[in-house]
């Protein structure tokens, strides 16, 4: 797609609370980190929403020309991994694994692009040690009694920036073993836990002693191994502000000493008829939960996009639907462009309409990711377009012209519309059906035409006839 100008994007930033225009700290360079899974069970669908929110950045950061480097961990051993492991008998790695692949699975299906790197928290022990050992060297880490080590906030003087929490009002007097705690409870954290029986056979025999890392160090370790020790954003969910994100900046920034991350940006909740989704609610879903019942993959991505992601999301399945429809919708419209005439008297040209509607496009979507008006911008732009169609005003190449920009939209919002061009073809029966029909509708033979109609519907191919000619679909 043709920009005249490039992006200028912005970003709200967690940290500032502000909308901020982003300037990466290498020029056309981005590292991004953004939190992968926990894999002790399937990704739910608001953990979905996360990912589908990142993979939109990582797509706009492209298209605006930077080359981007992004790093998602896979957290594989943390609290709940180990009792589920315990729990069922298993080695940590057959535990995880299969979740591990549900979730790469699950990932190509909403269409989300691969990261650069995938690292997995059990392969970089080596270098969780080496920045627990520097922290305790510098006097901001400690061991206690219980022969677990700990990260001490009142030794960081920035902690509380990100959540804002009240240093004054803080527990200082107590430490948390916990990966996940409240913040109401914020307090000295594990950087790394000393072996007990309760943890089996899982640990690790370090120069810390045999045990293994808490989960917040994982994510500063790996995020600085490939990326460096400055991080130009770092993305996930609002309920990994505190103590997740928080406890990251106080070990990172206090072992090298720089800014961790330039630019925090997070997801809002993704509620279920209004309410926290929950398995004792009966309203937790998995992606493979909505699958099984029949929805696209894509009309998921679209229900996610189609609500700005610093807003909370009310995931219902009357919107599913909707947003199923819609996406069909778009098809539909594409799918039109096909069938236009090669020639008319009255055409005009669809340049100055798809030039303003890129223009609003890129506008809305790089102003901290306004996917709501952006995708208004698409869609005021179909509302013209059909009028002209019904005019006669729009030929067949220019059609493809629209066709063309509206794919390379896609490059953003992920839809798979480009992949909708297998759904034009037909067989060479179906074309000796679709021609014998316009034969014998000439011949005003309309009980044929009905018959034929009929056997194109068994095969999933929908026949409008409209003043310019006969449209179908597969449906």
């Amino acid at each position: 797609m043709k920009k005249a100008d490039p992006m200028k994007i912005a970003l709200h930033n967690t940290l500032s609370r502000t909308v901020q225009p982003f300037i990466p700290l290498e020029e056309g360079r981005v590292r991004l980190y953004t939190c992968g899974p926990t894999v002790y069970d399937y990704a739910h669908i608001g953990n979905f929403k996360t990912y589908v929110v990142e993979d939109l950045l990582r797509r706009v950061l492209k298209f605006a020309g930077y080359h981007v480097t992004q790093v998602m961990n896979i957290t594989d051993i943390d609290d709940k991994i180990i009792r589920a492991t315990i729990e069922k008998e298993v080695e940590l790695r057959d535990f995880t694994a299969p979740f591990t692949d549900a979730f790469f699975q699950d990932m190509e299906k909403l269409n989300i692009e691969k990261a650069e790197f995938y690292p997995r928290a059990t392969d970089h022990i080596p270098e969780m040690v080496t920045i627990i050992d520097d922290l305790v060297k510098k006097g901001v880490a400690y061991k206690g009694e219980d022969n677990c080590y700990y990260f001490s906030i009142q030794r960081f003087e920035r902690y509380g920036a990100l959540a804002r929490i009240n240093r004054d009002e803080m527990k200082t007097s107590e430490r948390v073993k916990m990966d996940e705690y409240e913040k109401e409870t914020a307090s000295d954290f594990a950087l790394w836990k000393a072996w007990d029986e309760k943890d089996g056979a899982i640990y690790w025999d370090t120069l810390l002693g045999r045990g293994r890392p808490g989960w917040h160090i994982e994510c500063s370790a790996m995020s600085m191994k490939y990326l460096g020790e400055e991080l130009d954003i770092h993305m996930g969910g609002v309920d990994n502000i505190f103590p997740h994100h928080e406890n990251e900046i106080a070990q990172s920034e206090a072992y090298t000493g720089k800014q961790f991350v330039r630019y925090w940006v997070h997801s809002e909740h993704l509620l279920v008829d209004g309410k926290k989704m929950s398995k004792k609610l009966g309203n937790f879903y998995t992606l493979r939960d909505l699958i099984a019942r029949g929805y696209s993959p894509v009309a998921i991505r679209y229900l996610y996009i189609s609500t700005h992601y610093r807003s909370k999301m009310n995931f219902t399945f009357e919107a599913l639907k909707a947003a199923t429809n819609t996406v069909q919708g778009l098809k539909d419209f594409l799918s039109r462009l096909l069938h236009l005439p090669e020639k008319s008297s009255r055409a005009v040209p669809v340049e100055p309409l798809i030039e303003s509607a890129r223009s609003e496009f890129c506008e809305r979507i790089a102003d901290d990711l306004n996917t709501p008006q952006a995708l208004a911008a698409i869609f005021n732009l179909i509302t013209q377009i059909n009028i002209m169609i019904a005019r006669d005003e729009i030929t067949r190449g220019g059609g493809e012209k629209i066709r063309a920009f509206f794919f390379e939209l896609d490059s953003i919002l992920g839809l798979r519309l480009s992949e909708t061009e297998a759904d034009n073809t037909l067989s060479d029966e179906e074309q000796v059906l679709l021609d014998e029909r316009a034969r014998v509708r000439k011949e005003k033979n309309f009980k044929r035409s009905d018959e034929i109609r009929d056997l194109l519907k068994e095969r999933g191919i929908e026949i409008n006839d409209t003043p310019t000619g006969v449209v179908w679909k597969r449906v």
